[in-house]
């Protein structure tokens, strides 16, 4: 993924990345350091700290947009993220409703339940 030979991170729903503040924030009070947040995320987010014994946010902007799995997965409550409503407000603003639904009709042959129920796995 680069745009005119430097790296850059795909856009979500044609929103610049850089543009949209969705990552995690460890909550270090909290955190008792098990890593399941670090060993969790297939996206490269986290890093540890061993000397510190905690996680730290490396990549935010490889944080999937939405995405709150390590929050969820996380046994003492110590990963926040931005709320909800701010992603619907995002999703409002820049018209993505459209655009999502735009996709599926012009891409069919890749969401449609019946063809990738009949694509072997």
């Amino acid at each position: 993924m680069s745009t005119n030979g430097k790296n850059s991170i795909a856009p979500w729903h044609d929103i610049p990345r850089e543009e949209i503040e969705w990552s995690p924030t460890v909550v270090a009070d909290r955190c008792v350091g098990c890593g399941i947040c670090v060993t969790s995320c297939g996206r490269g987010v986290y890093a540890f700290d061993y000397e510190r014994n905690k996680p730290v946010v490396v990549a935010p902007q490889m944080c999937m947009v939405g995405c709150t799995t390590c929050a969820t997965t996380c046994p003492e409550d110590a990963i926040d993220f931005p709320s909800r409503g701010y992603i619907r407000q995002l999703i409002k603003q820049n018209k993505v409703l459209r655009q999502s639904k735009d996709m599926l009709r012009h891409n069919r042959e890749k969401y449609d339940v019946k063809v990738r129920e009949s694509v072997p796995a």
